[in-house]
C-alpha cells in the first residue's frame, strides 16, 4: 500500500501517526552522476543541532532504509540526552553496498546535501562508514565529525565506544553480582568489528573469559591471532546458547534480542554496543521475566558520540574518557531508577531521556 506520493503508507504512518515517529525533517537525497542515494533523518533538535552518524549499507528496499533512518535518529535522541551532550537525535543511511559503489564523487555529493542543512544536522561514521570518508565529505560539510587528526579530527570513535561499553558491562556486574570485576566472567562477543575488537582487549585485561563470533572469518582469525584463549563459535544461535555464558554483547547491528533469541539466552546480562537491540516493544519485559539484566544499547554505546561531540569544540582524549568512564554512573543510576518505578531498565533509560529533551523545550 503506498499513499499519493507513491512512498509506504507504513514510513508516513510511523513518521506522523506513531509513537516512534515525531521526526522534526526527513531529507530524501539523489544524485545521479555518483549514484548517492541517501535519507537523512532528523528526530529532535530540543538540546541542540542534532548528531548521527552516516550508515552507507545495502538495504533490500528504499522503505526499509528509511524506516533503519528513523529509528536510528530516534535513538540518537535518546543517546545524546543520556550522555549529557547538547544535541539532538539525527542519523543518514546511504543505500548500497559500500564495497561497490562507494566512491568519492558520491561522498562529495553527500556532504553537500549535509551541508544544506546548515548545521541542523552533524555527521559521524557509522557501519559502513569510515574516517578516511569523514575526510572526503568534510571536503564539502564543515558539519562533519569522526575525521582523522591530519585533518583535524578526533580519529576513530570506535575505541571510546568500546570503552564505554566495558563500563555498562561493569555496571551490570556491580548491580547483579555486587562487584564490577568481569574477573572469570564469560563473555559472548556477536560481532568483532571496528567495536568489538577493542572490547575483546579490555575484557581480556580485566581477566574475562571471551567467546566470539562474526559473519566475516577474517575478523575472528584477527582476533585468535593475536589472542588465542579466545574461543570462537560458528554464528550468533550458538554465542546466545553457549553453556555458562554470563554476559552477551551484541556489536553488530540491531534488532538481535527478539522473540527468538530471548527464550533461548543463556546470559545473566545482556551489554552490547548495537544500537536498536530490541527487535519490538516488550522484548524489554521479556528479559526482566526471564531474570536477564539489560543494560541500554543507547547508554552504554555512547562513547563514539560523546567523542565526535566533543571534536566540534577542540577533541581532547583525555576529557572524553573521562565522560565516557561515567557511562558507569549513568547505567547504575538507570538500574535504580528501574527498580524504584517498578519497570525495565529501557524504560527507565527512556524516562531520563525524555525528561531531559522536554525540559529543553520549555526552556
Amino acid at each position: 500500500m503506498t499513499d499519493v506520493t507513491g512512498a509506504p503508507a507504513d514510513v508516513l504512518h510511523t513518521l506522523f501517526r506513531s509513537d516512534q515517529g515525531g521526526h522534526e525533517q526527513v531529507v530524501l537525497c539523489q544524485d545521479r552522476a555518483s549514484g548517492l542515494k541517501a535519507v537523512i533523518a532528523i528526530h529532535s533538535t530540543a538540546l541542540g543541532p542534532a548528531l548521527g552518524g552516516t550508515r552507507f549499507y545495502p538495504y533490500a528496499s528504499e522503505a526499509e532504509a528509511v524506516a533503519d533512518a528513523l529509528n536510528l535518529a530516534r535513538g540518537m535522541s535518546y543517546k545524546n540526552a543520556m550522555a549529557g551532550l547538547d544535541h539532538g537525535g539525527g542519523k543518514a543511511v546511504i543505500i548500497g553496498d559500500p564495497e561497490t559503489i562507494k566512491s568519492e564523487e558520491l561522498l562529495l555529493a553527500y556532504g553537500r546535501f549535509v551541508a544544506s542543512l546548515g548545521g541542523r544536522y552533524v555527521t559521524a561514521c557509522d557501519v559502513g562508514t569510515y574516517v578516511a570518508d569523514m575526510d572526503v565529505v568534510a571536503r564539502e560539510c564543515r558539519w562533519t565529525t569522526g575525521r582523522s587528526p591530519e585533518n583535524g579530527g578526533a580519529g576513530d570513535s570506535s575505541v571510546l565506544t568500546a570503552f564505554g561499553v566495558f563500563q555498562g558491562m561493569r555496571a551490570s556486574a556491580q548491580h547483579l553480582w555486587g562487584d564490577p570485576t568481569l574477573r572469570d566472567r564469560k563473555v559472548g562477543i556477536a560481532g568483532v568489528g571496528k567495536v568489538g575488537h577493542h572490547l575483546v582487549e579490555h575484557l581480556l585485561s580485566d581477566g574475562a573469559e571471551v567467546v566470539i563470533t562474526d559473519v566475516r572469518e577474517e575478523s575472528v582469525r584477527r582476533i585468535q591471532d593475536k589472542h588465542p584463549s579466545v574461543q570462537a563459535v560458528a554464528d550468533t544461535e550458538a554465542l546466545i546458547r553457549t553453556e555458562g555464558l554470563d554476559i552477551y554483547a551484541p556489536c553488530a547491528l540491531g534488532g538481535a534480542l527478539d522473540d527468538h533469541s530471548v527464550p533461548v539466552l543463556t546470559a545473566k546480562i545482556v551489554c552490547g554496543a548495537a544500537n536498536n537491540q530490541l527487535a519490538h516493544p516488550g522484548v524489554e519485559k521479556d528479559l526482566a521475566d526471564r531474570g536477564i539484566l539489560y543494560a541500554p544499547d543507547y547508554v552504554v554505546n555512547a562513547g563514539g558520540v560523546i567523542q565526535v561531540a566533543d571534536e566540534l569544540h577542540g577533541f581532547d582524549f583525555d576529557r572524553c574518557k573521562a565522560k565516557a568512564a561515567k557511562i558507569f554512573d549513568t547505567t547504575l543510576a538507570i538500574f535504580a531508577r528501574a527498580k524504584a518505578d517498578g519497570i525495565p531498565p529501557a524504560a527507565a533509560a527512556d524516562r531520563i531521556a525524555e525528561q531531559r529533551m522536554a525540559e529543553a523545550r520549555r526552556r
